[in-house]
């Protein structure tokens, strides 16, 4: 069996929060003991809410911001313990592309420059090695070199613009992309495409995603497995298959029940779940399951105990005391179980 790629273990990251005047208003609970594996090739898509702790995570994944406990290992190597100085020499393994290539694009530079900035910096390369490579980027994202080489940022669309900042990304030979909010910027058709581009560089050039939305739908053409996150906390973690056909936890049920023109027949929107009110603050979770004040099937041990995540039926982990069976119903316990009693 193939060794994980990357090995996430309890990361936790907390913030304090400051008011008018600097004053300490509390401590961010950003992200909550989560764990998971990311295997070679394979793309791991993380979703949830805005403020539910995705790029967070991100960013403590690849020590950008370092997480207040937990472990990273990547090929065997512990991240948390190495200096700032031995981390740059990890970086280069791991490149984000984010949602608005603009804002991470020099408006003043030529699109050869802009993707050529990280070979400077890492590579020693002749002048028409540069440009041999930059080339051999563009055409690997699909834009025609010699239409796009002395072009400037405003001279692009957006999709355009962003597969400018995939050559980029891919320019350094990165095991890992985090793709954050990558796609969601662009229409429809420009989305597709893209997410094709991300498939087709996977496949050739053996990359392994982390790909953060805030809606199921986005990520389901291009992940293996997707992790629903919601107020910092790992909800659920399945095979992107089962999740869609099935999910076992009743935040993923509703996130899957506001995706448009899904088919009520396939079992997932049976019985719609509407979540009330907004997510909590970060600086006051609720106790035990922090998703029990919006949970249509939440019971007292649901305020007193917090869920560990669990194996469940079909494949996967889930964090709830009464995980949902196929119907959609709420079950008594871990992975199989009798259904539990409606709340009234």
């Amino acid at each position: 069996m193939n060794e994980p790629l990357l090995s996430v273990r309890n990361i936790v990251q907390e913030f304090e929060s400051r008011g008018p005047g600097g004053v300490k208003e509390g401590v961010v609970h950003a992200v909550s003991d989560i764990s998971f594996d990311l295997m070679p090739g394979e793309t791991l898509g993380i979703v949830g809410e805005t403020g539910s702790g995705k790029s967070t995570l991100a960013r403590a994944v690849i020590q950008v911001d370092r997480p207040k406990s937990g472990s990273v290992v990547f090929r065997g190597e512990d991240l948390t313990g190495l200096s700032r100085k031995e981390l740059k020499k990890v970086w280069s393994n791991f490149q984000m592309v984010y949602q608005d290539p603009f804002s991470s694009l020099n408006p003043r530079w030529r699109i050869e420059d802009v993707v050529a900035e990280p070979l400077d910096s890492h590579r020693s390369l002749s002048r028409p090695e540069r440009r041999a490579k930059v080339r051999e980027l563009l055409d690997l994202v699909g834009l025609d070199p010699d239409t796009y080489l002395r072009r400037r940022p405003m001279e692009l669309s957006g999709g355009q613009a962003q597969r400018v900042a995939i050559a980029r990304a891919i320019a350094l030979d990165p095991a890992v992309i985090i793709c954050d909010e990558a796609i969601s910027s662009l229409d429809v058709l420009i989305q597709a495409q893209v997410i094709n581009l991300f498939e087709k560089l996977r496949v050739e050039l053996g990359l392994s995603y982390l790909f953060i939305a805030h809606d199921l739908a986005t990520v389901k053409q291009v992940s293996d497995r997707v992790a629903v996150l919601y107020l910092g906390q790992l909800a659920e973690i399945a095979p992107s298959d089962r999740m869609y056909e099935a999910p076992r936890h009743p935040y993923t049920r509703a996130l899957l029940d506001s995706v448009p023109g899904l088919d009520p027949e396939t079992g997932v929107a049976k019985r719609p779940i509407t979540l009330p009110g907004d997510v909590p603050s970060p600086l006051d979770p609720p106790s035990g399951c922090r998703f029990r004040t919006r949970c249509p099937f939440a019971q007292d041990v649901c305020a007193a105990v917090e869920p560990k995540l669990e194996p469940c039926s079909g494949g996967g982990y889930v964090a709830c005391h009464f995980p949902l069976d196929d119907d959609g119903l709420p079950t008594n316990g871990h992975p199989e179980g009798t259904r539990a009693a409606l709340p009234a």
